[in-house]
């Protein structure tokens, strides 16, 4: 009895520690949630490249995610983006849609900078910064392929500067915020130059236009978040237990 207790309470822990191990490496960054603004531009582009554009779908798809573009952005990219559906100008509503990707890249980049020291909630603001990032890469690859692995190297160093708290402290790597804000400075003075923006400041979308937090999310499995681990304590606490009880009773008798 005590055998087969000892052979299931191994199975499960082992169960469970390959289900974190795998969720954990499965995505550098941990899960990004999906940026909605990017899938929406991925979508566009896919309507766009009909033939002939399809424009009608392309602004019920942009019309998804206004709000929260109006919310962060105001309503100016909103109204340069939808302007350019409405006339039917393809390559206007690509570019003010790409320059709307580079202001959301900016946006979440400074806001990491702001809460440095919340190591989970910088975290996630970079995984959603780089999904943007992933979503302009193959037009940025397309054109300047060094520039695009430049790009994706200095998200990688950003990474690495936000640090890990560890887990009870073991594998703890000290964040280093000025190593952060020199591959920041990095990332957006490039995309700013590639996209030809005046300014990456909500608010000065107009200088650059071309003229003419979502339902759904799943928090990622972070092994650095004792979050994640209570459930797995919480199980092995419980077959110890129940090997204990076993141990106890049998030798009452």
């Amino acid at each position: 009895m005590i055998k087969k207790l000892l052979f299931f309470s191994l199975l499960v822990i082992l169960t469970f520690t390959s289900m974190f191990t795998t969720s954990a490496s499965a995505y550098t960054y941990g899960d990004p949630n999906k940026e909605e603004v990017a899938e929406a531009y991925k979508e566009i582009l896919i309507k766009l490249d009909q033939d002939p554009p399809n424009f009608a779908e392309s602004r019920e798809i942009y019309e998804s995610v206004k709000e929260e573009v109006d919310m962060h952005m105001g309503a100016e990219p909103s109204e340069f983006i939808l302007a350019g559906i409405d006339s039917e100008d393809k390559e206007a509503t690509i570019e003010n849609m790409e320059k709307l990707l580079v202001l959301n890249i900016a946006r979440r980049m400074e806001n990491i900078e702001g809460k440095f020291t919340e190591y989970d909630t910088s975290k996630k603001l970079l995984a959603k910064a780089f999904a943007t990032y992933e979503a302009l890469s193959p037009r940025v690859e397309a054109e300047n392929p060094e520039l695009d692995e430049e790009l994706k190297a200095s998200f990688d160093e950003a990474l690495n500067a936000l640090g890990n708290p560890g887990l009870f402290g073991v594998g703890k790597k000290e964040s280093d915020l000025e190593a952060f804000k020199i591959n920041k400075e990095e990332i957006l003075t490039n995309l700013q130059k590639e996209f030809q923006l005046k300014s990456l400041e909500v608010g000065h979308f107009s200088e650059s236009a071309t003229e003419t937090e979502s339902a759904g999310k799943k928090e990622w499995t972070d092994i650095s978040n004792i979050r994640n681990w209570i459930p797995l304590i919480l199980i092995t606490a419980a077959i110890v237990g129940v090997i204990v009880f076993a141990i106890r009773k049998r030798n009452r008798k």
